[in-house]
């Protein structure tokens, strides 16, 4: 059962977003939907929540539909209020007066341990917040639901979580969903959506079976398309030969045949529709200096702990050579990025038992991006840190998708996915030869997590990283270590760490 249809939708914010969209959405569907960074995935699900309009078509929603709209980002409003008031002020007057239960239910379901449900919002992690905007979401009983990146900031256990709970959730309520976590959407997802600024396409498939016919459909398109072309190329040539014919020999009927071949020829180039050619969100290229050291980074039983100096685990004796790309394995909290942190500050520093080679040369991001803290303007993020003039400047970020007018603005006015793409440009320009990577993967769409996975393979880069994407991790790590009841151990395989992760039983 249809209860609701997109009508030739488009949605224009200084350029096209997307235009001439049409959908159904029925019962039982879950929807993946995919697009590049600043595409329009978010104003596509606005228009569905009834919180924007489109520029163009129309939006036929059933009688008395009923949408739920979880964001990317926690209202402010929102951060001083507990877990439980946030959840409970979803509902009705009526309904907070006489069926408050209700609020406990649903965080339940979604495993939020009883000790959360009186803290603010502003303690917790991303995590945790973005579970609350889930919960308020869901306690109204919504006809459709709509999820906007709700895997970012959660570790691999809620991710296990929030899967578990997609699967529960009752079969004839839809649900559209926008992630950059391929594995996700391949174990949640039905059909899968292509955003695109022209014809965009729709598969009743998951989103790697999707792919993977989305790419024969654009590989059919471009040779249908060459094909026309050299069929109107043929006629062009036949058309020569006989205008010639026809002035050589005073033929009339030659040149009428002439004309008719040449108008048939530009109507079939008129008709000729080109492949799609996807628009890039911006590149991302990483460099490796190089060094002849064997072992960049070493550890002697260091000690990993808390800001306030409790025991986290020791490392024992482990090394960073070149092409080791290492990936750090962990539940959330045991540590991880206290480790990214350590061998950073030790590195141009001194911290006990951590050695680097002489001739290491350090590229460091960090998940919330506080390297770009000083900076007001990704212009000054280049020009404070590179020596390259302003020109080069302009056009090294316009090449990492930061448009002219938004160089000299705030760098907190950029999306998620241009900060992530600003601190990789950061990297490439360091030139270095030992990367610390945490959650590098944190607001990159999926072109631009494939093309991180293969520059750091090409490259052969040296690094440590921490990652709760399960591709990602896979396709580029080649060493893995694991924090497991405070010490530090090589293992061959993640995947027994993954498994457990996904599947460890609620945290309530």
């Amino acid at each position: 059962m249809t209860i609701l249809n997109l009508n030739a939708l488009g949605v224009t914010l200084g350029d096209p977003l997307f235009t001439d969209l049409n959908l159904t959405i029925s019962k039982g569907d879950r929807i993946g939907l995919i697009a590049a960074n600043g595409r329009g995935k978010s104003s596509l699900l606005h228009c569905i929540a009834g919180l924007a309009e489109p520029t163009s078509g129309d939006i036929t929603r059933a009688r008395g539909l009923r949408v739920s709209y979880v964001s990317q980002d926690v209202p402010t409003k929102a951060l001083e209020k507990t877990i439980y008031d946030h959840v409970l002020t979803s509902l009705s007057p009526e309904q907070q007066d006489y069926e408050s239960w209700r609020v406990d239910v649903v965080l339940d379901d979604l495993s939020v341990p009883v000790d959360f449900h009186h803290k603010r919002l502003s303690e917790l992690s991303g995590g945790w917040q973005r579970t609350a905007l889930l919960a308020a979401a869901w306690v109204t009983e919504p006809d459709l639901l709509l999820l906007d990146e709700p895997t970012n900031h959660l570790d691999l256990h809620r991710i296990g979580l929030l899967q578990d709970w997609l699967s529960r959730l009752p079969r004839d309520v839809p649900v559209i969903i926008t992630a950059h976590d391929r594995e996700f959407l391949d174990a949640v997802t039905n059909r899968t959506l292509f955003l695109r600024e022209t014809a965009s396409r729709v598969f009743p498939l998951p989103f790697s079976r999707a792919r993977a016919a989305l790419d024969e459909a654009d590989a059919a398109d471009e040779r249908r398309h060459a094909n026309d072309l050299n069929k109107a190329n043929q006629l062009r040539k036949q058309a020569a030969k006989l205008k010639n014919i026809g002035i050589n020999s005073g033929s009339d009927l030659l040149i009428t045949k002439t004309k008719q071949l040449a108008e048939r020829a530009a109507k079939i180039e008129a008709a000729a529709k080109p492949a799609h050619d996807e628009r890039s969100a911006g590149d991302i290229r990483l460099t490796n200096r190089g060094t002849h050291a064997k072992a960049l980074v070493s550890l002697d039983n260091v000690d990993v702990t808390t800001p306030d100096g409790n025991l986290l685990y020791r490392t024992g004796k482990q090394w960073i050579a070149q092409g080791d790309r290492v990936v750090l394995l962990g539940s959330n909290g045991t540590g991880k990025t206290q480790m990214i942190k350590l061998i950073h500050h030790a590195i141009g520093g001194e911290v006990a038992g951590i050695r680097y080679a002489p001739t290491i040369a350090e590229g460091y991001a960090d998940q919330h991006l506080s390297q770009f803290a000083d900076d007001r303007s990704p212009m000054q993020a280049i020009t404070n840190r590179f020596d390259i003039g302003d020109q080069r400047a302009r056009g090294v970020l316009a090449g990492a998708g930061i448009a002219i007018h938004k160089q000299d603005g705030p760098i907190d006015a950029l999306s998620g996915g241009q900060r992530a793409r600003l601190a990789m440009l950061v990297l490439r320009l360091q030139m270095p030869n030992f990367y610390l990577l945490d959650e590098p993967t944190n607001h990159l769409d999926i072109a631009g997590q494939e093309a991180l996975e293969a520059e750091l393979i090409a490259h052969d880069v040296a690094c440590l990283l921490v990652s709760h994407d399960r591709q990602f991790l896979r396709n580029v790590g080649n060493r893995f270590w694991q924090i497991d009841r405070k010490r530090l151990v090589e293992v061959d395989d993640p995947e027994p760490f993954l498994r457990a992760e996904m599947t460890k039983p609620g945290d309530g």
